[in-house]
């Protein structure tokens, strides 16, 4: 079916509170191992309808966050959802519980039930109140980060817009932009703290309520994190910094002095990487597509049927507009089942990389839409964004088809910033782990340990005179910290895997292809370590994975570069 002609019915949550407590009491007094699991499949198909009406309403305020209908969906949404996580929870205790859980770990192996422990665990009737406070402060953002009108140089523009001037080769118009965009921020500044301030409380008070020293470790239970904790977070860090950042630190002097900037750079300084202009997309965003989908096409029988559905059934909207969220996600609708890719494009490298990377998502929820159990159908996101970031190196060979002239400098940005984004995520997780061990601090304070993170983990960035940037406000862009703590690690993790996958493709595309696909086979049915080991690769928290890719990456760029 084709999305704009997907219907959408507000949930009714008093009667799905009921349908979840029938299906709840009869998993509790079925007879037999098949009552149980026919009770479970009868549990998919209301949650999969559930989640179809969510995500259209999600995916449709998103498109216009100034549309009356679905802004007031979405303000019913966050404040009723939660009010069925009790029942959500209780079913969940009672499979947990069941009798017949050996006979579900033998069909379904045991990792159903290790995810059930951490849900369990992340969930009081207590914390509903400040469940529904979070879902209207994360809202609250995400309009205001869509109303932007930025003016500069006679014409407004949304954040999505002024992308392509703030990589403008004319450094006049470059810096210019990026002043411009931090002055939108810089007049909203009291509201990006005080929205922040409040969701640190509380999501700290959640915490304290299910009996946490904070919010931190309900925070990894809610990521799913069924298989690493904080420690072994930490340590990836501590790698990164020995590993990555030397290596990020060489290819942005080398740039300083390809540029004839000043090293270190500031933040506008920072977004050229070629004298002569970044790589830039041929052709129009129908031409994107148009080659994305012979990309697709020509990669595998399998991305093949994948991306004719897709198109068949318009499930992309990807031109950024006035009143549109930023940003880009993939989301799916489980009663289609069908994925759908959201995303904003706006002239730059950004635009492919964004295709590439949600369609790889999209192409992985397609692969594995008919896994049972449902839960099945997703791995936790750190693996997820293995298919995605993966995919964008995939697509290597079909470059040319998309920057012609460009192909080179697309190919040494790509892997450049894939080196340098990993220090840049790490960053964004240290500082989310002092902010909620430290719930406590001010903005103030907020800004300055920012402040500090970037000498660590991005010494090539200079904060000077940029309005926001400069003041170690840059945190407030990244949505991910306001919307889904503890979610960007999850993109470092996968971006070190990725480039693994970057590197076989080096010696025998064909093997890593099949990797690939042998991954996402295997949706969520094994924890993050196993599903990397099963495509015959390292797990990132071994430190050889991390020297293997940097030293790989470094060669290639080094022989590689720019002339």
């Amino acid at each position: 079916m084709k999305f704009f002609d997907m219907p959408y019915e507000r949930p009714q949550v008093e009667q799905n509170k009921k349908e979840i407590e029938k299906l709840t009491e009869a998993l509790k007094n079925a007879q037999s191992f098949a009552q149980a699991d026919e009770v479970m499949q009868e549990m998919d198909k209301l949650n999969d309808h559930l989640h179809t009406m969510l995500s259209l309403a999600n995916v449709r305020h998103s498109i216009d966050t100034t549309d009356k209908f679905y802004d007031d969906e979405a303000t019913f949404i966050d404040e009723n959802i939660p009010l069925l996580q009790e029942s959500l929870q209780n079913w969940r205790k009672a499979l947990y519980e069941s009798a017949f859980r050996p006979d579900f770990e033998k069909k379904y192996g045991d990792l159903l039930f290790r995810n059930i422990e951490l849900d369990l665990k992340s969930f009081s009737p207590a914390i509903i109140p400040e469940m529904q406070r979070e879902n209207a402060l994360t809202t609250e953002y995400q309009k205001l980060i869509a109303s932007a009108q930025i003016p500069f140089e006679g014409g407004v523009y949304t954040l999505s817009q002024l992308t392509p001037f703030k990589m403008s080769a004319d450094d006049r118009i470059r810096r210019a932009a990026w002043v411009a965009e931090g002055e939108f921020y810089m007049q909203n500044a009291e509201k990006l703290d005080s929205l922040y301030d409040e969701l640190v409380k509380v999501r700290d008070a959640m915490g304290k309520k299910l009996g946490y020293d904070n919010f931190v470790p309900l925070g990894y239970c809610n990521m799913g994190r069924n298989s690493y904790g904080r420690e072994e977070v930490a340590r990836f860090r501590e790698a990164v910094v020995k590993y990555l950042v030397p290596v990020g630190e060489k290819l942005q002097k080398e740039k300083a002095a390809r540029l004839g900037f000043e090293y270190p750079l500031n933040y506008a300084d920072n977004a050229l990487s070629f004298r002569d202009g970044n790589a830039t997309p041929q052709g129009s965003a129908d031409d994107i597509l148009a080659h994305g989908k012979t990309f697709y096409h020509e990669l595998s029988p399998e991305t093949h049927e994948f991306i004719d559905f897709m198109f068949e059934n318009e499930l992309f909207d990807v031109l950024s507009k006035k009143g549109k969220a930023g940003g880009g996600f993939c989301t799916s609708f489980p009663d289609y089942r069908s994925p759908f890719i959201f995303a904003n494009f706006n002239g730059t490298q950004g635009d492919v990389e964004v295709m590439t990377h949600e369609a790889g998502h999209a192409f992985a929820g397609y692969t594995a839409r008919n896994m049972k159990p449902a839960e099945y159908r997703h791995a936790t996101l750190d693996a997820c964004e293995i298919h995605s970031m993966s995919m964008e190196f995939f697509a290597w060979p079909w470059a040319e088809g998309f920057f012609g002239k460009d192909t080179r400098k697309f190919y040494y940005s790509h892997l450049a910033n894939a080196i340098t984004f990993i220090p840049y995520g790490c960053m964004v997780d240290h500082f989310q782990h002092i902010v909620y061990d430290h719930p406590e601090l001010t903005p103030a304070q907020r800004h300055e340990e920012w402040r500090k993170l970037t000498a660590i983990y991005m010494p090539w960035i200079k904060l000077d005179s940029i309005p926001f940037y400069g003041d170690g406000r840059a945190w407030q862009r990244q949505q991910h910290i306001y919307n889904s703590p503890f979610y960007y690690i999850d993109y470092c993790l996968a971006q070190t895997v990725a480039l693994q996958f970057w590197a076989c493709m080096q010696k025998d595309r064909a093997d890593a292809w099949q990797r690939y696909l042998s991954l996402v086979r295997l949706g969520g049915s094994r924890p993050f370590d196993q599903l990397v080991k099963a495509a015959g690769l390292s797990v990132p928290f071994e430190e050889a994975a991390l020297q293997e890719v940097a030293a790989a990456a470094e060669q290639w760029l080094g022989q590689n570069k720019p002339q």
